[in-house]
């Protein structure tokens, strides 16, 4: 399991869990940061084709100011892997925090570069939030979603900054929280 999506300034927090299958192996799979896009869409096609299963789990924004963008992210993940089709009996989560889940759960650090698994739900996260961050760039224009995902870039930052937040700007995250202070909304 790993998710995409925890730094940005808007949007949801995506997870994705895979279970790889043996008798169909995916050459290629890597840390989906690693990746191109296209090579992303490739192989993420790959891993739903011949995955044995596999999940997406996403919290929204307003889960994320709500508990935080690491209780948001174990919430996604828990999510993912409860929509698995097929109970696993042990989970490996990217990084070193795991959510709480009725099964085995070990982590590990870099493991979206170590463990095949783990890069193929690196993928198939990647691939889904910015498919998210691509609708998002239509429904709020002039932001540049569609080109930095969410990241607080400086294209992203001045956007903000000329425009106001928008409905999916993550109002807890710093740099959205200062803005609505300046203009006195929150």
């Amino acid at each position: 399991m790993d998710e995409a999506g925890r730094g940005p300034l808007a949007g949801p927090v995506v997870a994705a869990a895979v279970i790889l299958s043996a008798s169909h192996p995916i050459d290629g799979l890597a840390d989906s940061k690693t990746l191109s896009a296209s090579r992303r869409e490739e192989l993420a096609g790959q891993i739903r084709t011949h995955a044995v299963a596999w999940s997406l789990g996403m919290a929204t924004v307003e889960e994320i100011d709500q508990f935080n963008i690491l209780q948001a992210t174990l919430l996604a993940m828990q999510r993912a892997v409860q929509g698995l089709s097929v109970t696993p009996e042990l989970v490996l989560v990217d990084g070193n925090r795991a959510p709480q889940l009725s099964c085995t759960v070990r982590t590990v650090v870099r493991g979206d570069s170590l463990v095949k698994s783990i890069s193929a739900a690196s993928i198939l996260a990647k691939v889904a939030r910015d498919a998210i961050l691509q609708d998002l760039d239509r429904e709020y224009p002039g932001y540049g979603f569609a080109v930095h995902k969410g990241y607080p870039t400086v294209a992203h930052r001045q956007a903000l900054e000329a425009l106001g937040p928008s409905p999916v700007h993550r109002r807890s995250f710093g740099p959205v929280r200062r803005l609505l202070e300046d203009i006195n909304i929150l």
